[in-house]
């Protein structure tokens, strides 16, 4: 005799696998996802074999406000929601630790996944950032975020008032450089979202980054605590550390790298693929619990309790004060320079933030191949296919029931226009590579 045991939404199970048959020989399995409610789509996921293989999974995240979503996956329960009540979302002392843990993998006291800048995926499955350069497969399953970095400066330069154009920096540089003292700039990973942002806006103002200013690799966390004893000029990072930045009256921010390139990609939710290979319906279970959760981190109305999670001492462990302006939208740059609601603070949901536009990729993978990260021959296509499973995004949308509006129609954002009038076709890169001044191609 079949059981009544209820699920976690009161419906008695046997029924519920009744509705789930019945729905599906009236509209097939896509049309249910649009007819269920959330609650019902995971229990009948579940209830028809589809749930995980497993309960967890090991996440590393790097203290910053952009891993917000996997910190709401965890506190508000959506990943456990999915099947994987297990899963652990573990501190990473810096990318480079990230990069390392990815390379190990859990089964190696490792990870399995991570929030991790764009490029990191490409550049540890190339090999070009690992040991010996033995590459190891990381995919891609969403965009974390866009916008919501900023370029920092030392408080020294206050007069100079440094925005979006840099040919004043450039003079205040060399006079120090020829005083006899070190000039550097900071970012947090070669070839990583930080490291090309910073590079961007200094060679657009004509400062060479290989050869006028020395850029150095600094853990986010240890950004603020270096620039106070002098070891840097700039640095570019997430938040919270360009807020406690200015409250701690050692510099200002220069620009929001949204104000570089308007609704730009930033961090990725990357999974090794062969968790994604062996785990299909764990993947999905994973990618499903991050897309509500940023969904819930992008609603105004849950931004100081987004804020307050992450300012806790489990996951950023700063002050909230820190934190909570510049996630509603309100930048103080520093320098006397107030904006409130910001047309470019970060997106978690909105803008299609969440779709893993391979265009952006290709954008990623040109600038890397730019400074010399990856050689000018990398096949960029079939990079891209390996890595971005925009596909698995799309599955995972689908299932969730997410409103058409919020999936693309197209993989590629299409054509892109920067602050200093450049321009990226992703049909045609190489017209953008060579519409750049500054450039050290492999």
């Amino acid at each position: 005799m079949m059981s009544d045991k209820k699920g976690s939404n009161g419906i008695a199970e046997t029924d519920l696998s009744i509705q789930r048959r019945k729905l599906l020989k009236a509209a097939g399995a896509v049309s249910l996802a649009g007819v269920m409610t959330p609650a019902m789509r995971s229990i009948a996921w579940a209830a028809d074999g589809g749930g995980p293989e497993v309960k967890g999974a090991k996440l590393g995240f790097i203290a910053l406000t952009d891993a917000a979503p996997l910190f709401v996956a965890v506190e508000k329960g959506f990943f456990a929601k999915h099947g994987m009540p297990e899963v652990e979302v573990v501190k990473q002392a810096s990318w480079g630790a990230t990069r390392d843990n990815l390379v190990l993998g859990a089964d190696n006291n490792g990870i399995d996944g991570a929030h991790i800048l764009t490029p990191m995926p490409y550049l540890i499955s190339t090999g070009a950032v690992t040991a010996n350069n033995i590459p190891t497969p990381i995919q891609i399953l969403a965009r974390l975020n866009l916008a919501g970095q900023c370029i920092s400066v030392s408080k020294e330069y206050q007069d100079l008032k440094l925005s979006t154009d840099t040919k004043p920096f450039k003079p205040a540089l060399a006079a120090k450089k020829a005083s006899g003292k070190a000039i550097s700039a900071a970012m947090t990973f070669p070839g990583g979202t930080h490291d090309l942002w910073i590079r961007y806006w200094l060679a657009a103002g004509g400062i060479d980054p290989n050869k006028d200013i020395s850029t150095i690799v600094v853990p986010p966390a240890q950004m603020v605590a270096n620039m106070k004893v002098g070891n840097m000029d700039a640095f570019c990072v997430c938040e919270p550390w360009n807020a406690q930045l200015i409250n701690q009256k050692i510099g200002y921010t220069a620009v929001t790298t949204g104000e570089i390139w308007k609704n730009h990609p930033e961090k990725s939710f990357a999974l090794r693929a062969d968790f994604v290979e062996k785990y299909p319906k764990a993947t999905q279970a994973l990618t499903m619990a991050v897309l509500e959760a940023q969904m819930f981190c992008e609603a105004a109305e849950n931004k100081e309790e987004v804020a307050k999670i992450c300012s806790s001492r489990r996951w950023i462990n700063a002050p909230f004060a820190d934190v909570i302006d510049r996630m509603k939208g309100d930048f103080d740059y520093g320098n006397g320079k107030v904006v409130k609601n910001s047309e470019f603070q970060m997106r978690y949901w909105k803008d299609h933030a969440s779709y893993p536009f391979r265009s952006h990729d290709l954008w990623f993978l040109t600038e890397d191949i730019r400074w010399g990260y990856l050689p000018a021959n990398t096949d960029t296509k079939a990079l891209i296919d390996r890595v971005n499973r925009e596909d698995l995004w799309r599955q995972a949308a689908k299932t969730l029931g997410v409103a058409d509006a919020d999936i693309p129609a197209s993989t590629s954002r299409g054509i892109e226009t920067f602050f200093d009038g450049k321009v990226f076709d992703p049909e045609n890169p190489k017209a953008y590579l060579d519409s750049l001044a500054t450039k050290y191609l492999s």
